[in-house]
């Protein structure tokens, strides 16, 4: 073991260094952006196209260095930024969180916590959080992350395993849950519709893959605890700095918390009250659903708005936020911290929409499971093949649902035709669009989690991340990969 452990710290600080001599991300992704115009226009000269499995139509790659193509640059430069989902997202739930820091509940909060979590388990209930936070994916990314950083230090622990935790928890764990939500919807409508090529009676719902994803939770928990705990955290060694954890004690006890608590049970009860009732005011009006609730498709909102609240009812009791001026600072405090961010979010932000504007990402990736399917392997094999492919894609096109729209009309008939019901071929695509989440900084949060490292080491680059967590990638895809092919095997039934 101590020989393994020796190889591995190794191999990881051998891409720790590649990666960190890699230009900044910022310009790595002004480099992508910059080169999608000469390699849109070569790919167009060449003459590469696919045929759209669903609607037949045959699709080319459209040039950036076109006419269109500049039109293209000059006019929607500014909604290609504007519209780019993880900015909105982060920005909007910092400004709660900023008030929520600033006022110090952060830090008391954390410091309970650390008092009531046995040592042994933080690392798990870090991570569980993590995989059931994914039901609001973009709360997931930008409020539990960072806080399970500051938990760590609280804890005196390096706070780089404890983002790193979350961080596999919340995108590594992306699929696993043990409530069913959104994303299960998307997929089984987009499972259902290429199911139907083949029987158009077949109905897949909401709870398909339940059973697998519900199994799968825990074995990502104690997967990545051990990860964790055998590699991660040795590799990182100690933190240096105690200052959070020695400024935590003296708000531990403010009757601010008393306050925050009262503000806290009176924002749940409002919402438990608009959709707990089957007539509730919080209900989506037309189909009279939870998931499908405003309240609920707007967490992000809902969760800074509960944190500004939370923060101003502890920054009143602990006297710490008392005037309108010190508010004010301390959004504005959270927006300074994240200048580097929307430098970054600006340019990933062209390159996605320079991506899927060329038609490059869905002609790749039709071309690559024509190829797939060729192969002539086992149902298990191919299974097993096709979720390396997707797995390796995904290092490429970050959209889980984008993807799936297009293979799953491939796939899904395919494996039928072999005998296997959508919701394995669905399960097994679940499980390696997940895994790789965490080891491509084309994955749009790769940026916002670096800038989370960074606040506590600001000479981290990419390969610092990167090493950080490929281990829970190699880790994850191997015992997800080992836990499918036994369920597969054993012929257990994927969900209801």
């Amino acid at each position: 073991m101590q020989y393994i452990h020796a190889r591995l710290v190794r191999y990881l600080s051998i891409i720790e260094k590649i990666g960190n001599r890699l230009p900044h991300p910022t310009a790595i992704f002004i480099f992508l952006a910059a080169i999608m115009v000469p390699l849109s226009e070569l790919i167009n000269q060449f003459g590469i196209e696919a045929q759209h499995p669903v609607s037949g139509e045959l699709l080319r790659p459209r040039s950036l260095a076109s006419a269109e193509g500049l039109s293209f640059i000059l006019t929607q430069t500014i909604a290609n930024f504007t519209h780019f989902a993880p900015l909105g997202s982060v920005l909007i739930a910092m400004l709660g969180l900023g008030i929520a820091e600033k006022s110090g509940l952060l830090s008391a909060l954390l410091s309970r916590l650390v008092k009531a979590t046995p040592a042994r388990l933080l690392a798990f209930v870090v991570i569980f959080a993590g995989i059931l936070s994914n039901l609001a994916v973009d709360a997931g990314y930008v409020v539990l992350i960072p806080l399970a950083g500051s938990l760590y230090l609280a804890a005196g622990r390096n706070p780089l395993a404890g983002i790193g935790l979350a961080f596999a928890g919340v995108s590594a764990g992306f699929s696993a849950n043990l409530i069913a939500g959104p994303f299960d919807a998307i997929m089984a409508g987009l499972s259902q519709t290429a199911a139907q090529i083949i029987d158009n009676q077949y109905t897949i719902n909401l709870t398909f893959n339940y059973y697998f994803m519900a199994a799968s939770t825990l074995l990502i928990a104690f997967t990545g605890s051990l990860v964790n705990a055998k590699w991660v955290e040795p590799y990182l060694g100690e933190h240096q700095s105690k200052e959070h954890k020695q400024s935590q004690d003296t708000l531990d006890n403010h009757p601010g918390l008393i306050y925050a608590a009262i503000a806290f049970v009176a924002a749940v009860l409002l919402l438990a009250c608009g959709l707990i009732p089957e007539e509730g005011f919080l209900r989506e009006p037309q189909t009279n659903g939870i998931l499908s609730a405003d309240v609920i498709r707007g967490s992000v909102v809902v969760i800074s708005l509960i944190a500004a609240l939370c923060g101003l009812a502890y920054g009143w009791g602990a006297r710490t936020i008392t005037t309108s001026h010190q508010l004010v600072e301390a959004m504005e405090d959270a927006m300074k911290s994240m200048s580097g961010y929307i430098v970054l979010m600006f340019f990933a932000a062209q390159f996605v929409a320079y991506f899927n504007w060329t038609q490059l990402g869905p002609i790749f990736a039709i071309s690559g499971a024509d190829s797939l399917r060729e192969t002539g392997l086992s149902p298990l094999l191919l299974l097993l093949l096709f979720m390396a492919f997707s797995a390796l894609l995904n290092l490429f096109i970050g959209s889980a649902s984008a993807k799936w729209a297009i293979l799953a009309p491939v796939f899904i008939p395919l494996f039928m035709l072999l005998g296997m019901p959508p919701e394995a071929t669905t399960a097994a695509y679940r499980v390696a669009d997940s895994v790789t989440n965490i080891i491509t900084p084309l994955m749009p949060y790769f940026g916002v989690v670096l800038i989370f490292v960074r606040q506590y080491q600001p000479n981290a680059g990419l390969g610092t991340l990167a090493a950080m967590m490929f281990p829970y990638a190699v880790a994850l895809g191997l015992v997800w990969a080992l836990f499918f092919s036994l369920w597969f095997l054993l012929s257990l039934p994927f969900g209801f």
